[in-house]
């Protein structure tokens, strides 16, 4: 019979236990969430962890973490706690979208396309969703799904900066530039962003509209010279417009800021040989060459390079090369045919002015794009 008074005390003792449990980890998350608050995330963190350990249930306190953890840079661990959340309630929405944005900045664009895409199918009409999955499908190099989606909500949104501009990405780079890129002018001039004009640049550039690229690149640069990538795209459009002082500047700004960077180095070095200095144009193509081994025309002017210096063999192994992989391409033909005569192949190099007039007869039939 006294047993039962024992059991009863111990049945007390473990709910009293328990209840002092739950409220030590609840008082343990509002003071994590008022230090979160406050931007104290080192404090959150640790009294949102408390809580768990006193409640490993408390959902709040998990989801308030996930979002500490990903404000703090730790981005493995927050994907780690909004998983954890969402196994729990699939349904909390804001837990997903910081998982979404967790994988997305981690540049995990596949993992953050799937809940993106879920948290789409619950709300299709909401625009921050929509950008952000556009934003993830551009990325993939899905941009024609990314249009697809996007073009129902431009109706009355055709003033929001982010969504115009992903969607006119999503145009351009989908192959509809002509659809595209007045979009993308239009928000440069409205809204004096640098990263537009940049981009349809970019656009017009490869487009061969040089007059017009040339234009929105150096509206880029009056906005924000410090642009990564604008002074090498800047420099290759005054170089196709036959402004080479200009493309020098421009190179010389992009190395000063990347002397690393490719296009700067190929385009300097290719400049600078033309010129005939072959002391400056030496480092800046073999580190072109070294960046990216296989590129047609850092092959090309090394080839040049070869030639000018005398080394005639190693020029022609390049040169003969570039010939087979791509026979249509005309300066290959054309330094080829030069090197040939200089090592007395005449046979050679008839055949190669040959191939040359070919060439040019049909690129005669090619109108310009260049306005």
């Amino acid at each position: 019979m006294r047993i039962v008074p024992i059991l009863c005390a111990g049945l007390l003792v473990q709910a009293a236990a328990g209840q002092n449990a739950a409220a030590n980890a609840e008082s343990a998350l509002r003071e994590g969430t008022l230090a979160q608050e406050h931007g104290d995330l080192k404090t959150a963190i640790a009294d949102f962890q408390r809580a768990l350990t006193l409640k490993p249930d408390l959902i709040e306190a998990r989801a308030n973490l996930g979002a500490a953890l990903a404000a703090a840079g730790q981005m493995d661990a927050a994907i780690e706690e909004d998983s954890h959340v969402l196994e729990l309630a699939p349904q909390n929405d804001a837990v997903r979208m910081n998982l979404a944005m967790a994988h997305y900045r981690t540049g995990n664009w596949n993992q953050a396309r799937v809940e993106f895409e879920k948290l789409h199918a619950a709300h299709p009409s909401d625009l921050n969703t929509a950008i952000l999955l556009g934003y993830t499908y551009n990325k993939l190099d899905r941009q024609a799904e990314a249009a697809a989606l996007l073009a129902p909500l431009e109706p009355g949104h055709e003033d929001d900066y982010q969504f115009e501009y992903v969607y006119a990405y999503a145009l351009i780079a989908s192959g509809k530039p002509d659809q595209g890129l007045p979009r993308m002018e239009k928000l440069a001039r409205t809204k004096n962003s640098a990263e537009a004009w940049l981009l349809a640049g970019s656009a017009r550039f490869y487009r061969g509209e040089m007059k017009i690229a040339l234009e929105d690149l150096n509206a880029a640069v009056d906005l924000n010279p410090k642009l990564p990538g604008l002074y090498t795209m800047a420099g290759q459009a005054r170089y196709g417009r036959g402004d080479v002082d200009g493309a020098v500047r421009a190179f010389e700004g992009a190395l000063a800021e990347d002397p690393k960077d490719f296009m700067a180095n190929l385009y300097l070095g290719t400049i600078r040989l033309n010129q005939r200095d072959l002391e400056d144009a030496g480092p800046l193509l073999e580190l072109a060459l070294q960046l990216r081994p296989n590129w047609p025309l850092a092959r090309l002017e090394i080839a040049k390079l070869n030639d000018l210096k005398g080394h005639l063999a190693e020029a022609v192994a390049i040169l003969e090369d570039l010939e087979k992989t791509d026979p249509g391409w005309l300066e290959p033909h054309v330094e080829l045919a030069n090197v040939y005569y200089k090592l007395k192949r005449s046979a050679d190099g008839d055949r190669e002015r040959n191939t040359i007039r070919e060439i040019e007869a049909k690129q005669q039939q090619q109108p310009s794009r260049d306005n």
